[in-house]
């Protein structure tokens, strides 16, 4: 594996005012904060402010401009762990502030916030890709987790067997796309998936994710509680003893969408309109919930505690995840500890129920397959709509949306290999296409 690393910047908006900036760990140099140069070799190692003050300027301008549309600027990156590379439009630039008490010995880089109102960065037109090189291999991806950029990205990368990966980004009116599909559903179902929306002189500049809703007064709260109890009580054991007294003969004492038959049939509908709401419907019937670690501990069963009201895999508890949990993937249930087992568990559990796979109809295992998500309602819709947008439907719209079956399709939106050749990002989704080709 090489010491560094060649990238291809490319232009692909329709503006000639477009910068780069590249940060992250140099891993040659103790974890110390590192950015690139303006001219796209040269590295910039931020001191730790003197006296404690917090919140002071670089003393280097680090934006890489990458010139005209359609034109390539070409940089060498070191060994980097938690790198991004950023991009800006338009007139102003990003800021990057340095705060004391950094890695290695230097500064803290504060990075540019889309939560922040009083951010020098919140009306700037940004976005950012994440990548690590290091000894092993390049990973980077795209990524949606807090946000959608007006700026689109896209990642090609050809290893030294001339074997590429293509990750297609949107195309140049995605976050139009986003909006239009978000602003729909919100008319759908009444919830504030449109005030996610964040406008600038009377446009769209990006798209929280609802994981930050809050931040625009988009509130989910109890969003998700409806699918946990319909999850739950799939997997409670009163089913399991129920389900086994059918296999015996026992009568059985109501269908598996008791709930939706009984709502359907106050509103004056009839069969047909029952069964296709019930299509939409989590299903209640009966039966284990496998998880698929993917680890050392194999497939695991398990089923929700009558007593205790708690998920137990493996012998792992897991209570009630609440909105919150689900939709930031690392609270409650979802915390990850010493148990490896526990932790190979949480992803995969943790998708399923954003995906709302975790209740879809004949789907007891998981990680299941793409057909299977937001097929249940409530699901996460920013996920859904988000991954339409994408041309390759890649790209993580929450943290563990790198979750897919043995062999299943990415959905993530990553490119790695151990032995890379030539990495090429391309910003703005003018020419943005499908298929492992090099542009």
């Amino acid at each position: 594996m090489p010491d560094s690393l060649t990238i291809q910047l490319v232009n692909q908006t329709t503006s000639s005012n477009v910068y780069a900036y590249i940060t992250g760990l140099a891993l040659q140099r103790d974890c110390a904060r590192v950015l690139l140069k303006a001219d796209g070799k040269g590295l910039h190692y931020p001191a730790s402010p003197a006296g404690g003050k917090i919140l002071q300027p670089l003393a280097e301008d680090c934006a890489i401009a990458l010139g005209a549309p359609g034109n390539t600027a070409t940089v060498t990156i070191p060994q980097i762990a938690g790198g991004r590379i950023w991009f800006s439009a338009g007139e102003r630039k990003l800021t990057f502030l340095l705060n004391p008490g950094g890695p290695g010995g230097g500064a803290a880089l504060v990075e540019p916030s889309v939560l922040n109102p009083s951010d020098p960065n919140a009306g700037v037109d940004f976005c950012f890709c994440e990548f690590t090189l290091n000894s092993d291999q390049l990973f980077a991806n795209i990524s949606y987790v807090d946000f959608v950029a007006r700026l689109p990205i896209a990642l090609t990368l050809r290893t030294r067997t001339g074997a590429v990966q293509h990750v297609s980004g949107m195309p140049a009116d995605g976050l139009t796309r986003v909006c239009d599909g978000l602003c729909a559903q919100a008319a759908r179902d009444g919830r504030p998936w449109d005030k996610l929306i964040v406008s600038r002189d009377g446009q769209p500049l990006r798209v929280l994710s609802p994981t930050h809703g809050e931040a625009v007064g988009a509130s989910f709260t109890g969003y998700f509680e409806p699918l946990v109890d319909a999850a739950w009580q799939r997997y409670r054991e009163q089913q399991q003893a129920e389900a086994r007294g059918r296999a015996q003969g026992e009568p059985q004492k109501h269908g598996p969408n008791l709930l939706a038959r009984l709502e359907a049939k106050a509103q004056g509908q009839g069969p047909d309109q029952q069964q296709a709401q019930q299509s939409q419907q989590p299903s209640a019937g009966c039966a284990l919930l496998r998880i698929n670690t993917q680890a050392a501990a194999g497939i695991v069963t398990g089923s929700v505690a009558a007593q205790s009201d708690e998920l137990i895999l493996a012998g792992e508890s897991f209570k009630r995840p609440t909105t919150a949990d689900i939709l930031g993937c690392n609270s409650g249930p979802f915390t990850t500890g010493p148990s490896a087992t526990r932790n190979a568990i949480i992803p995969r559990l943790a998708a399923a129920f954003q995906r709302s796979a975790i209740a879809a109809d004949g789907v007891d295992e998981h990680p299941s397959q793409p057909d299977t998500f937001y097929r249940c309602e409530p699901t996460n819709h920013y996920s859904r709509v988000v991954h339409a947008a994408n041309l390759d439907g890649k790209g993580y719209s929450f943290a563990y949306d790198d979750v897919q079956p043995d062999g299943g399709a990415d959905q993530s939106g990553k490119v790695n290999a151990g032995d890379p050749d030539v990495f090429v990002v391309a910003v703005g989704g003018g020419g943005a296409y499908v298929g492992d080709r090099m542009p």
